[in-house]
């Protein structure tokens, strides 16, 4: 089961929010935000400073993708 933070990114462009800003707005690291850009798994406490930020939900952010 792997996961897609593409609706993160398009969250972002809708909001004109760029990666350092949100990295600033979220308190999370370079490391960090490479992980997100190339879908590999983050901590649920990193997940929730991103919704806390962007005041929205973790299924705004995230989706599950199912096995192949």
């Amino acid at each position: 089961m792997g996961v897609s933070y593409k609706k993160l990114f398009k969250l972002m462009i809708d909001r004109d929010i760029k990666k350092k800003d949100l990295r600033a707005m979220a308190s999370i690291g370079n490391s960090t935000m490479a992980k997100l850009a190339n879908n590999e798994n983050v901590t649920m406490e990193v997940l929730a400073k991103i919704c806390t930020a962007l005041k929205c939900n973790l299924d705004d952010i995230v989706e599950i993708l199912p096995d192949d």
